[in-house]
């Protein structure tokens, strides 16, 4: 039975001593999950993952009920499973926990999917500079096809064939963005496709595909193994079950935490179970939710914030990866988001006109507002293009550059009108 204020994905990471053993990992209710879904009608699993109001833990949190649903009813005799593990979000390290220390959870999620949607091949995209982890997870395949949980005939079901492959990235952040994952799965370049065809019709090999995050998939074989009401109690009613978070920045206890959704964020913040307030003994300034994709949120508004979906959209903030990158009263905003800009410009994989040159020239701005070399219709310039940026882009990098250039910008705008120069710089060069 689980309970709040309780580890859920984490429980078997500090008492499993070989996460790849089948045999330890069924101690601690492995694939209890899918010896139940198997005993199940697949119309039930649905229901159970709809009341779980399980919503997609990669960032978009979309509800997973009915993404597998809109899978679920697509006409076709081949479907494919992904595991997104490309997890290139800076301040973000959850799906590399599990995938290091608790593979075998994320592995059962995926057989799950495979037996509800009778997939033959799932593929798990991984990181490539986590190349000691693929070794950890290829281990962990092995063993778990040995035990009867992967290959032909899975648990003595005629007919239930599956198996897993992973496919390793090559450093490309935009990849992450489930049809460049695609794309690069089937060797051509990680570039984003137009959309639609949404991916669960025309997917990978141009199949129907359900793509879900690592944190996701471990999160299924806990609600087919305690129910979705149960699961679903473990946060609130716009969002269901824990949220594994990552502490980082200005922060004391910096690590990786598993919370309630529902948890006020100042317990998150400076509680001693959790962050355990300012490392620097300064007063802390402002929170990057989410990534670096995500908003920005001043401290100073957050007194009553609750981490949940909700709670957070109530602040015009979102959870996304699940980061929580916390800055003191020692950073410059226009400091950090020219940090931010030149992630976004080197990351973006140039498919667009809008991305490609729209993310230089906001870092470029930002940078004039750094030096103090910004001059009078630079703010507008930067607001005008930060809208162009986000509606003519081509997918979800460019779209969502500017929530934090926007945020920072609406939070602190005194910041920034200190770049700007009050007195004309003086003109270089002769008359003409």
């Amino acid at each position: 039975m689980i309970k709040r204020n309780q580890p859920v994905l984490l429980k078997r990471i500090t008492k499993m001593k070989q996460a790849t053993d089948v045999t330890e990992y069924r101690k601690y209710d492995g694939f209890s999950g899918l010896l139940n879904a198997i005993e199940m009608e697949k119309a039930a699993i649905l229901d159970e993952l709809d009341l779980a109001h399980l919503r997609g833990r990669g960032g978009a949190a979309f509800p997973l009920g009915k993404k597998w649903r809109h899978l679920y009813s697509s006409k076709s005799d081949t479907k494919y499973i992904v595991c997104n593990a490309d997890e290139g979000e800076p301040g973000t390290f959850k799906d590399k926990a599990l995938l290091e220390h608790d593979p075998l959870s994320v592995i059962e999620g995926m057989v799950i999917a495979g037996y509800l949607f009778s997939a033959k091949a799932g593929y798990i995209y991984m990181r490539g500079e986590y190349r000691r982890i693929q070794k950890i997870f290829q281990e962990a395949l092995d063993n778990a096809e040995q035990a009867g949980f992967l290959g032909e005939n899975i648990l003595g079901i005629p007919g239930f064939d599956y198996k897993i492959t992973i496919i390793s990235g090559a450093g490309a952040y935009v990849c992450g963005e489930n049809s460049a994952l695609l794309n690069s799965i089937e060797g051509k370049t990680g570039r984003p496709r137009v959309k639609p065809p949404h991916l669960a019709d025309v997917g990978l090999y141009l199949q129907p595909t359900l793509v879900n995050n690592v944190e996701s998939f471990a999160g299924i074989p806990v609600i087919l193994r305690e129910g979705g009401q149960a699961y679903r109690d473990l946060g609130t009613e716009d969002g269901g079950g824990t949220k594994l978070i990552c502490l980082s920045g200005h922060i004391k206890n910096r690590g990786l935490y598993e919370v309630n959704l529902g948890t006020p964020l100042q317990e998150i913040l400076y509680s001693e179970e959790y962050g355990g307030g300012s490392s620097t003994g300064r007063t802390l300034k402002f929170i990057h939710f989410g990534g670096q994709s995500g908003p920005i949120g001043a401290l100073r508004n957050l007194d009553d914030c609750i981490y949940s979906y909700e709670g957070l959209w109530d602040k015009d903030l979102s959870i996304g990866s699940g980061a929580i990158v916390v800055m003191d009263e020692q950073v410059s905003i226009v400091d950090y988001l020219v940090n931010v800009a030149a992630f976004f410009a080197h990351e973006s994989c140039g498919k667009c006109t809008p991305c490609r040159l729209g993310t230089t020239r906001i870092l470029e701005l930002l940078t004039k507002f750094n030096t103090q070399t910004a001059v009078a219709g630079d703010l507008e310039r930067l607001e005008k293009m930060l809208m162009h940026v986000t509606n003519l882009s081509a997918c979800g990098l460019g779209q969502s550059v500017a929530n934090p250039m926007k945020s920072g910008l609406a939070y602190f705008p005194e910041e920034f009108e200190a770049g700007i120069q009050k007195v004309a710089a003086p003109v270089k060069g002769g008359l003409w």
